[in-house]
């Protein structure tokens, strides 16, 4: 474990708090209890690093654990007991059915295709191999249509060759509650389900969680909830857990009329006191807020004037008594005074993005029961 004041040489801190990630796996969990509470860890773990909150996850009773791929896999097994199950929502590649078998996973099968090749894989071992079936219930994404998956139950050949550990379906519509077509997906995916008698059954992701009981199946498998992003209106009770500072590079005093940033689309309207802040597009703050969206020092809000630019950006700090910001300071980008919805909301676009795509520029602080642990860039996640 590295010292704290290592990430002095860093231009930008994300902080990860796992004790407030823990608390709202409890909240979700008991929301959706008597049914088991998963995790979906993809994309690394939302862009946050797969191997520490997973542990987290783990150490708070998670045993079930979601990734998209199989390259996934790996690094998420290293962090969980072996007691730990977990799954592949985008199925199988062509060809990777051996390597999904040595590490213990369990694809998600998405269409005929594919439980042909994880079949054939069982009768080349011999014996038969974990896999839960994916249903298309109406969101026309991934999953195999009603008439294939009831084709499937009734092959007895299919019950020797596959241990199916879950039967599962997708929302389309669960962060708006009032839809019917939720409704209409559950009818769908029961009808199903029928035909899997003793195979437990999964439909509520991070929105799901927040709808009625009957959503919540055997088993739920939250995502963005777990990051404190509400999944809807319904949401209550989750906890932020990251938080976004940046340091201030400069410090400059510019005339009306002056032209600022790449195209110079900025023109300051009266004297005004700038500041050029280490964030930019690469490290994942989306171009798109600039002269839109605010960072913050201490509540005062500071808005982002011209472009947002690869490596940084630049805000009006007029409002700030002279000498309250200084080069070397660090400024709020996420945090207290502004969420990850609020940027989302400012750069036209969904939570999800925000947080998936804050860059690996950033020294990572993972706060957990009092310490501190920091991962520079290039540190294992």
């Amino acid at each position: 474990m590295q010292q704290l004041s290592s990430v002095e040489s860093c231009s930008s801190r994300l902080g990860i708090d796992l004790d407030a990630l823990r608390a709202n796996y409890r909240t979700l969990a008991e929301r959706v209890a008597p049914a088991r509470c998963g995790a979906v860890v993809k994309a690394n773990a939302y862009g946050l690093g797969a191997t520490r909150v997973s542990a987290a996850l783990y150490r708070e009773g998670c045993r079930t654990f979601f990734v998209a791929q199989l390259s996934e896999v790996a690094p998420l097994a290293s962090a969980v007991g072996a007691d730990a199950a977990i799954f592949i929502l985008n199925g199988l590649d062509p060809a990777s059915e051996g390597a999904c078998a040595a590490a213990g996973a369990i694809p998600v099968l998405n269409s005929l295709s594919q439980v042909t090749r994880w079949r054939a894989s069982a009768r080349r071992l011999g014996f038969p191999l974990p896999a839960a079936l994916q249903v298309d219930s109406g969101m026309s994404r991934l999953g195999l249509a009603a008439e294939d998956a009831i084709a499937l139950a009734a092959d007895p050949a299919c019950a020797r060759e596959l241990d199916l550990r879950l039967l599962m379906t997708h929302l389309a519509g669960a962060d708006e509650p009032g839809r019917a077509a939720n409704e209409e997906q559950l009818a769908a995916f029961r009808r199903v389900a029928a035909h899997f008698p003793g195979v437990p059954a999964s439909i509520a992701n991070s929105g799901g969680v927040f709808l009625p009981a009957p959503f919540h199946a055997d088993l739920a498998r939250p995502g963005v909830a777990l990051f404190g992003v509400d999944p809807g209106p319904h949401a209550v009770g989750l906890r932020p857990v990251v938080q976004l500072h940046a340091r201030v590079l400069q410090i400059r005093a510019v005339a009306a009329g002056t032209r600022v940033g790449y195209g110079l689309d900025h023109i300051a309207p009266a004297s005004q006191r700038l500041a050029t802040i280490a964030l930019g597009y690469a490290d994942g703050w989306p171009r798109s807020l600039g002269g839109a969206g605010p960072l913050w020092h201490r509540g005062i809000r500071l808005p982002i004037v011209g472009r947002v630019s690869m490596d940084s950006l630049t805000v009006d700090i007029s409002a700030l008594p002279p000498g309250e910001l200084a080069e070397g300071d660090f400024v709020e980008c996420l945090g207290p005074s502004q969420s990850l919805a609020d940027a989302a909301r400012d750069a036209r676009t969904i939570a999800y993005e925000i947080l998936t795509r804050l860059g690996a520029r950033h020294a990572r602080i993972f706060v957990e029961d009092g310490n501190a642990e920091v991962v520079l860039p290039g540190g294992a996640p």
